[in-house]
């Protein structure tokens, strides 16, 4: 039996309770939809984000522009460009709409997912801490993301996998999936900085002597988000600053997290939707997680990489903080901690805990596709 087939029969508890966290939480969704008389599809596929990256797998980038009165410009230029292109490519060979199209993308890929994160908790910590860490990702309060035409999905299977991959040695395997990773996201940059890092104390523990392998993955992997982000420079007509003018018309900035705290003084003194309370806790959480992560768990470095620049963006960058749990998602490192404790748990105890966060992730996941009047 080769490995490949025995990490999957290992994975396979791990993936059925995440497909049906998943699968309840579709459900879920689709039934608030109906009993508000929206169409789940759409909700699904077609709002927020999804919209921008299904109009540029039909018709390109450029296409669409939203100014503002203040001045303020959104372009399409904004995203990047995996996930709409692996849209056009299904929508090219398939007679599908590009919504259902996004969705069958992320459903596999969150499937993907799943299961590099086993592969990489299970060579690390054993095959109990692997399953909860899988189960724990698939029912976070903002896991609603990972059943919707979003990017989180195929950027944490490339992260999961690219990690997986470094942890072999596998330099060229880890470069070319961190490469992909840069395209799928802006914090893509975050996978090619665990690659880099890896190889740098490779070649420092060998004093140098190390294989072109190794300097070769370290080359590769920040060439997707590199290379779009000077693309969009040239397009601009300012190839170092052309992509920062595009993300400061989203107001989307790196400020090291200096807007957060009036963002917060506001939320404590006047009252606000739900999605922007649970956003500030989550984020909170997600501090002391790392707290824990370095300090008792001590991954390898890779990981800690990987989970400190994903910190390091989502706390330091401005605009959108209804957004910031969901930029977190691909950040499975941080549940190290919790995954631990479940897998030492008691098994009754590790499923009231495991009902009852599933419980909170599809109640509060089907308000935020359905109800909640802030983008997601």
């Amino acid at each position: 039996m080769s490995s490949a087939v025995r990490a999957l029969r290992r994975a396979a508890p791990a993936l059925a309770l995440f497909a049906a966290a998943r699968l309840a939480g579709l459900l879920t969704v689709a039934l608030c939809s109906w009993y508000v008389g929206e169409d789940p599809l759409a909700r699904l596929g077609g709002t927020w984000d999804a919209r921008w990256y299904t109009g540029i797998a039909a018709h390109g980038y450029g296409q669409r522009t939203l100014t503002f009165p203040d001045g303020a410009v959104q372009s399409d230029l904004a995203f990047f460009p995996l996930y709409p292109g692996l849209v056009a490519a299904l929508t090219a060979l398939l007679p599908l709409t590009g919504a259902v199209a996004g969705l069958l993308v992320s459903w596999s890929a969150a499937a993907a997912a799943a299961c590099g994160i086993h592969l990489v908790a299970d060579r690390l910590y054993g095959r109990r801490t692997a399953t909860a860490l899988v189960v724990l990702w698939g029912v976070l309060p903002h896991s609603v993301v990972l059943t919707m035409a979003y990017t989180e999905p195929v950027m944490t299977a490339l992260a999961a996998w690219s990690l997986y991959a470094v942890l072999g040695r596998r330099w060229l395997w880890a470069g070319a999936l961190a490469a992909f990773a840069g395209l799928a996201r802006p914090s893509g940059i975050a996978v090619a900085a665990a690659v880099g890092a890896a190889a740098a104390y490779e070649l420092w523990r060998r004093r140098g002597r190390g294989s072109w392998r190794i300097w070769a993955g370290a080359g590769i992997a920040p060439l997707g988000w590199a290379g779009f982000v000077l693309w969009v420079g040239v397009r601009r007509g300012d190839p170092l600053g052309g992509y920062l003018a595009v993300q400061n018309g989203w107001g989307s900035r790196f400020d090291f997290g200096a807007g957060a705290p009036d963002f917060v003084r506001r939320l404590l003194v006047r009252a606000e939707v739900l999605a922007f309370p649970v956003v500030m806790v989550t984020v909170a959480v997600a501090l002391v997680l790392f707290a824990l992560l370095l300090l008792e768990d001590r991954p390898p470095l890779p990981l800690l990489v990987y989970t400190a620049v994903l910190l390091l963006i989502t706390v330091g960058g401005s605009g959108f903080f209804e957004s910031k749990a969901r930029f977190l998602l691909p950040a499975f490192p941080l549940l190290l901690p919790l995954a631990h404790a479940m897998a030492k748990a008691r098994p009754g105890t590790a499923v009231v805990v495991t009902a009852a966060l599933a419980g909170l992730s599809l109640g509060y996941g089907a308000y935020l596709v359905t109800i909640a009047p802030v983008p997601l």
